[in-house]
């Protein structure tokens, strides 16, 4: 049994593993008191006058305590960053990095007019952006009573977020950043005139190993098909997604 979890860990893509990895145990580590979110929280006045520069960082790790937000929120953000990683960044982890610091800085920017504390589900918004802009023809279906394409999910969440009376900022500065990002690297380098300005460090590239990435674990899968009736269609041209409440 540990020693399938631990295969099974491992076949994971580099960058979802780490990813979801640091939001887990950072939350495990709020949740046994090891640390508290006002030691992980954006503050750009302690950040700069206190050098306290471990806040750029964590503040995109936490989801909040412990519960079934948290669980639907880390399966949301595994869902979409594998999916992006196995597929249009399959073999391009370097790319997949870069995306992840173009976006991080991009946030942490607007987060300090925002007045922000915690960037990570902008962080999940703009994967989810990206994925459904480059996954158009992909129907969708939200709680069976609504049917539209991909593109529309990030517009979809944040109505409903506004029906449920919650702040859309974080949604919009997601949507903003991702389509940021999509038009930087789809869009504009296929214009007359146009070129690809986001390039990758040659630092960041390291020879890729054998692609040994299999489809997401059965754990996963049983959380997916239990919360999000979804997981059994992983790779068919018809999903279903609750929302996730951030």
């Amino acid at each position: 049994m540990a020693h399938s979890f631990t295969q099974e860990y491992f076949q994971i893509p580099v960058v979802t593993r780490a990813y979801t990895t640091a939001c887990v145990l950072t939350t495990a580590a709020v949740q046994l008191e090891v640390i508290t979110p006002f030691q992980l929280y954006f503050n750009p006045d302690l950040i700069i006058r206190r050098y306290q520069l471990w806040r750029l960082i964590t503040n995109f790790l936490f989801f909040g305590s412990l519960g079934f937000s948290f669980v639907f929120n880390i399966v949301f953000l595994y869902r979409y960053c594998r999916m992006l990683e196995e597929g249009c960044f399959r073999g391009r982890t370097a790319d997949f990095v870069v995306m992840f610091l173009f976006g991080g800085v991009l946030m942490t920017l607007f987060g300090v007019f925002a007045n922000l504390f915690f960037l990570g589900q902008a962080f999940t918004i703009m994967l989810v952006y990206v994925w459904s802009r480059r996954h158009p023809a992909i129907r969708m279906n939200f709680f069976g009573l609504l049917n539209f394409q991909a593109p529309y999910l990030p517009w979809v969440l944040m109505g409903f977020s506004l029906l449920l009376g919650n702040s859309i900022v974080v949604d919009l500065l997601g949507i903003g950043v991702g389509h940021m990002y999509y038009f930087l690297e789809d869009v504009f380098p296929n214009q007359p005139g146009g070129r690809k300005l986001l390039t990758t460090p040659e630092l960041l590239w390291v020879p890729e190993p054998p692609c040994s990435y299999q489809p997401i674990s059965i754990i996963v899968l049983l959380l997916i098909q239990a919360e999000l009736h979804a997981a059994s269609h992983l790779h068919s041209n018809s999903f279903s997604f609750p929302y996730i409440f951030f």
